[in-house]
């Protein structure tokens, strides 16, 4: 036991030795390294800056421009313009366009032929949407002339370009107007009587071409139902003869309806009929 005594002294010596070399080396490192304790002066402040007058400031907020830096739009506005257009665009068609008149004189023929389900209303819609674009060819050729083109180019701005780009269809429509219906709306709105057509604005021609439209569409399902309701008569008429008074007429007179149709050309004369009532104006 008492040979243990001196070992764990020597121990103890070696353990304090070993920390006094640690301390003088940090204390060495420390030394050779004088910049880590070297004070700056720091940044003297800066003043502060008087308010300016608000009656001094420019006036007007923020702006947005819609053209480039060479007149050009921007990428991102022609991208927001398109998508406008497409959200609009049914709602165009069917104001400004031929699109409501060829609908409602295809839907009437429908009718008319006792078929009210054939053809679909999908069936008569491409129909109408495809005879549009043919009628409306010449006006969206202006259209793209005038105003899309030259506010592509940078020559026009967005404003002169709604105003080149409305030029061709306030002409087309104010063709297709009738007088009365322009009188009618122009009344409504309290406005004084346009010295011609192209001082009508579009929140009064708009109404009008389609109050006349929807005229001429009926007019020409008029026309379309005559011959029909012939054959129902005389239909109605060979049947109370007979005494076959149960038998629905419209189950013998379809037949008949079809057959005339057909022999006719009814689809041929009813689009061409459509097509040649926009070549007058």
């Amino acid at each position: 036991m008492t040979g243990t005594v001196p070992v764990a002294r020597a121990g103890r010596m070696v353990l304090l030795v070993l920390l006094a070399l640690l301390a003088a080396a940090s204390l060495l490192l420390l030394a050779s390294h004088p910049a880590s304790a070297t004070n700056f002066d720091p940044a003297a402040p800066t003043a502060p800056v008087e308010p300016a007058d608000p009656a001094d400031t420019a006036p007007g907020g923020p702006s947005v421009s819609i053209n480039g830096a060479d007149g050009t739009p921007s990428t991102a506005i022609v991208t927001l313009i398109g998508i406008t257009l497409l959200s609009v665009a049914p709602a165009l068609l069917l104001m400004m366009t031929s699109f409501t008149k060829i609908f409602v004189v295809l839907a009437m023929t429908r009718n008319a032929l006792a078929l009210p389900n054939i053809p679909p209303n999908q069936v008569l819609a491409g129909l109408a949407l495809f005879l549009t674009f043919f009628i409306m060819a010449p006006v969206l050729t202006d259209v793209n002339t005038l105003a899309v083109q030259p506010y592509l180019n940078g020559a026009l701005d967005f404003n002169g370009a709604l105003e080149a780009g409305s030029k061709p269809l306030q002409n087309f429509m104010g063709a297709h107007t009738r007088q009365e219906d322009i009188a009618l709306m122009t009344r409504a709105a309290g406005r004084d009587n346009p010295a011609d057509m192209a001082a009508v604005p579009l929140t009064t021609l708009i109404p009008a071409f389609m109050i006349s439209e929807l005229r001429a569409a009926f007019i020409i399902g008029f026309v379309i139902f005559i011959p029909f309701l012939i054959i129902d008569i005389v239909v109605s008429a060979a049947l109370m003869s007979m005494g076959m008074m149960m038998l629905p007429p419209v189950m013998v007179s379809l037949p008949f309806k079809i057959l005339l149709f057909i022999l006719v050309d009814g689809w041929g004369l009813v689009i061409t009929s459509l097509i040649k009532s926009y070549q007058g104006g």
